[in-house]
């Protein structure tokens, strides 16, 4: 039987996450909707202010491009866009500056501005991050990994670093885990895992390719396969068992290095938590035994 994978909230889910989920899905919208998906996210309230008419000109497209839109990101039509878009927007509290709301960081821009649209944009991909992730789907994430024989994490460039974090706290948890920073090594490793084992993959865009490969030799092998991406439409989700999706938007400069990674450390704390949780002596042991052993070392060091 086909495995189906498994996504985080979507838009037709609560207001909190309309803007979020409209972000994530841009990238498998067409050129027309992307348009269209562009004035929303930069403006929200004006948007819902708009008629249909007003919208498709702005976008330099036509009224059926937007309702087209509106079906693309779960809503039934404009009416109900326009309801989402003003919940969202009273929802919403913009920053005292409203420059840094935007990520934009123009050439010559003092150091002020550049430490708060930096700092506005790290912590609101955290929060946006929390507030659309689906805890059931990370229960069952939580579930198979506490099952899990063996559990290899998979990831490339700045996703590698997340990663390597990740196997290294599942390690600190007594967990077989193991991270390959070896794009041959990984293939290889991916092919040789079977049923009972877990194979996560992490991407920021979705498309890395070399991630996409791993999770698929896996999968092929009969391993559970999760993987973790800021685009749920994006080809790694077709690799995939189970789906959690991280909501950072990069500021200028900063395109899949920083908040994309502030918010795949959310997530994968958030199940590492939750792993701690549900085997609280062994995690405890194990955990009490890493600090033991740093302190010895640390003991032995001031000795010499």
């Amino acid at each position: 039987m086909a495995r189906m994978a498994r996504v985080s909230a979507g838009a037709d889910e609560g207001p909190a996450g309309l803007i979020v989920q409209i972000n994530g899905l841009l990238p498998a919208l067409s050129p027309a909707e992307q348009r269209v998906a562009r004035i929303v996210l930069a403006d929200p309230a004006d948007a819902a202010r708009r008629t249909i008419t007003d919208l498709a000109a702005a976008a330099q497209t036509s009224e059926a491009s937007v309702v087209r839109f509106c079906r693309s990101i779960g809503l039934t039509g404009y009416p109900q866009l326009r309801i989402r878009l003003a919940e969202e927007a009273a929802r919403r509290v913009e920053p005292v500056d409203a420059r840094v709301a935007g990520g934009a960081i123009h050439p010559g821009a003092d150091l002020s501005q550049i430490i708060a649209t930096v700092a506005f944009n790290d912590a609101r991909a955290v929060e946006e991050t929390a507030q659309q992730l689906d805890p059931v789907v990370c229960e069952q994430i939580v579930h198979v990994m506490l099952k899990a024989t063996r559990i290899e994490v998979f990831g490339a460039g700045a996703s590698g670093f997340v990663a390597a974090d990740f196997q290294a706290k599942l390690h600190r948890l007594g967990r077989v885990a193991y991270y390959w920073p070896d794009v041959h090594g990984a293939l290889a490793s991916a092919a040789m895992l079977g049923v009972g084992d877990v194979a996560f993959g992490i991407s920021h865009t979705g498309t890395t390719w070399d991630t996409i490969e791993m999770l698929t030799r896996a999968r092929q092998a009969g391993a559970t396969t999760v993987a973790l991406t800021n685009f749920p439409r994006s080809t790694i989700s077709e690799a995939a068992d189970f789906v959690v999706t991280t909501a950072a938007r990069e500021t200028t400069y900063r395109s899949g290095a920083l908040a994309s990674r502030l918010a795949q450390l959310t997530v994968l704390d958030c199940i590492f938590v939750a792993l701690a949780a549900r085997t609280r002596g062994k995690a405890g042991r194990a955990l009490a035994a890493n600090d033991g052993s740093h302190g010895r070392v640390a003991s032995a060091k001031r000795k010499s």
